[in-house]
Parts: structure tokens; sequence; C-alpha cells
């Protein structure tokens, strides 16, 4: 299957999809009925998320070697089955015992199976010409918050939270397990094409170049992980109401995909580091808007306007998580590199609602986008060193 690309990319980007809605959007719609049911602060629910993400740190590395050594399909295979059984034991949970262990098991099957599992694969079978096919997986998995939140919310109000999780169990066992086990080969050999599978950072050394990636995605991902907890009270505090701050939300799920659109489209006409830093730069403009708009053309459609670029920055940095470790390092050990450098994204994504939780409610709005707005600005900064070779950059 390694053959035809754009077959396991629409196969890749549909378990992606159901994995993200399943796993990452899936706290926002259960938190509060399972805090009432079990007893638990909303806090202690969610937390479990982030005990979660930590796990899936933790195991990263790994995940990516496997991948390097062994090809994506086993890995993905029992990804799928983790998440499936920590779902069935966070439906089966009485208590945090049950409740945390559900989301150890749920952080393991997210790192074998949610993107950089998926990328790693791709990487592993397409080299250095997987960048078209991480950016179709990622325009379907973009639509998982737009699916999974109106889905889960339908299915908690019918069935309850934990019949909704047994839901989405059955749906990783009857949609993605097949998808994998038909349409992932059990080996894949990465494909050289050319000097960009020797791809070395130009003016500065293999060190410098994974701190200065790192350093971006660790910083762009706290902000992310931060924002979007928050998002809906900050908004409120900038003048919204309670209806417009979610319809103006609820723009960041399409501009992540326009973002997406966009990288895909300007391809031809930017090279890779280019299309990174333009949508890198986005996320600080859109928060500027927000911040000096309402004055010109009033809060909600600042707002709006914020959710749009916002999104569309968040949308172009997650095909970059895939793309620029490809283009600054080549496919050698691509799966491997992957892994460690989730490590960070993935510690930053678990910490950061926690540590700034407090902030959301000491601190004016205000001055809570502002420091998201310099942090994005911050890590905007740290793609100007990098350098793909020039003939990876005209891709």
């Amino acid at each position: 299957m390694s053959g035809n690309p754009r077959r396991l990319t629409v196969a890749l980007g549909a378990t992606q999809l159901v994995s993200w809605a399943t796993s990452f959007y899936m706290p926002a719609v259960v938190a509060t009925p399972a805090s009432a049911d079990l007893g638990m602060s909303r806090l202690a629910i969610l937390a479990g998320f982030s005990w979660a993400l930590l796990a899936a740190g933790f195991c990263a590395p790994h995940v990516g070697r496997w991948i390097g050594t062994h090809g994506g399909r086993a890995p993905l295979t029992v990804g799928n089955l983790a998440m499936a059984i920590g779902l069935g034991l966070l439906a089966m949970a009485h208590g945090p015992a049950l409740w945390y262990g559900g989301w150890t098991i749920m952080g393991i099957g997210m790192a074998l199976s949610l993107y950089d599992a998926v990328f790693a694969t791709l990487g592993r079978m397409l080299g250095a010409d997987a960048g078209p096919a991480i950016t179709g997986v990622t325009l379907m998995g973009g639509f998982a918050s737009t699916v999974g939140w109106p889905a889960g919310a339908y299915l908690v109000e019918t069935v309850g939270w934990r019949d909704t999780l047994l839901v989405y169990a059955a749906v990783q066992l009857a949609v993605n397990l097949p998808i994998i086990l038909l349409m992932v080969p059990r080996q894949g050999v990465a494909r050289a094409s050319g000097p960009a599978a020797a791809t070395r950072p130009v003016g500065r050394s293999r060190h410098q170049a994974l701190a200065c990636l790192a350093g971006f995605f660790t910083i762009r991902w706290f902000v992310t992980s931060a924002l979007a907890v928050a998002i809906l009270p900050l908004l409120g505090g900038m003048g919204l109401t309670a209806g417009e701050a979610i319809g103006a939300s609820a723009l960041i799920g399409p501009g992540q995909v326009a973002g997406r659109l966009l990288e895909w489209s300007s391809g031809g006409r930017f090279g890779l580091i280019g299309r990174a830093a333009l949508g890198a730069g986005l996320a600080p403009v859109g928060i500027v808007v927000l911040l000096w708009g309402g004055g010109i053309v009033g809060a909600a459609p600042a707002a709006c306007l914020f959710a749009l670029l916002y999104g569309m920055s968040n949308g172009i940095m997650t095909i970059n998580r895939g793309t620029l470790p490809l283009a600054i390092f080549g496919p050698d050990n691509y799966a491997a590199l992957l892994g460690w450098l989730a490590v960070p994204v993935l510690l930053a994504q678990a910490v950061a609602p926690t540590l700034t939780a407090p902030l959301v409610t000491r601190l004016p709005a205000t001055e809570i986008f502002g420091a998201a707005g310099l942090l994005a600005g911050v890590a905007l900064l740290l793609l100007l060193p990098l350098r793909p070779k020039r003939a990876v950059a005209a891709e």
C-alpha cells in the first residue's frame, strides 16, 4: 500500500478524525457529567487528561524507535486497542483509581496512534516525499472537533457519559482497527528521493537546529493548550457575551482547516520554512487584532477574526510537526526524531492548563492574551535560524 500514497492518506486521515474526536476532544463533553457522577471536582477530572499527556510523553521516544525499526502497522494497531481499552475503563470508573488508570492507558494509546505516530509511519514509508501525505492527513483530522464536540454532546444528552465512552471505544474497534489492518502494510521502507534525503541544516549545527525546532513547538503548544481550556472566560473578559464567545471560539476549528488548505495550496510559491513562519505569524497578528481591533470594528467581530487567524496558525503548525523535521534533518531516523520532539510538546500540553489556570482567574484577559501573543512571537523567532537545503525549501 506504500505504492498508493493517496489511498493511504485518506485511510490514515479517517483514523485521525476518529482518534482525535474520541480522545483529545472527549474531555470537553464528558467532564461535567463525569464530575457530578464520580464526586470529583472538574479540575480533578481534567487532571486525568493531563496525566494521559504525561504518559504519552514518556512513551513517545519508544514509539518513534518502534516505528522506525518495524514500521507503523503494529504500533498503530496496539494504539487503537489501547484507546478502546482506556475508554472502556473510563466508562466503568466509580472513583479516582479507575479514572486515572483509564487515562494512563489512553495516554499510551495516544502516543501510539495520534499524529506523531502517523507522521512517523508516513515518513518511514514515503521518505522525503511524505509531506503531501502529512498535509492530507491533517486536513481530515482537522474536522475532529467539528464532528466530535456536537456528536459527543448529543450522545451524552441521549445515552449518558458512560455509554458515550463505550460508543467511542466501539468506533475505535469497528472503524479505525480494520482500516489500519487493511491499509497499512506490515513493513514500510523509507523512499529516499535525491538530495532531499540527505537534507541537513545549513549554517547551524544539528543540535542548534533541534533546539530551535523543539523550542518552537513547545512554546506554541503551551500557548495553544493554555488558551484551549480558558478561551470562553477569556473572551468574556474582552467584553463578549457568552453567546458571542461561543460563536467566536467555534471558528477556531474551521480556521485550522483553512490554514491547512492555505499551506497545501501555497506549497509551490513559498519554501517550507517560509510557510511555517507565515503560519506562526498569524497567531500574534490575530492577538493584536483582538486586543486593538475591538475599538475599531467591535469586540465580537475582532474576536471572530482572531479565532480564524489563530486557528489557521494552529492548523499550519500541526502540519509543521511532521514536515519541518523531515525537511531539516531528512528521512534518516525520522521516526525516532519525531518521538523525541514529542516529549517537550506533550509535557507543555500537560502542564499548561494547570500552570495558567490561577493567572486566568487573577489577571485581566488583555494581559493573558498579551502574554500569549508575546510567547507566540518568541516561537516565531526560533524558526528564523532554520534552513533546509535549497532543493527542499523550493518544494
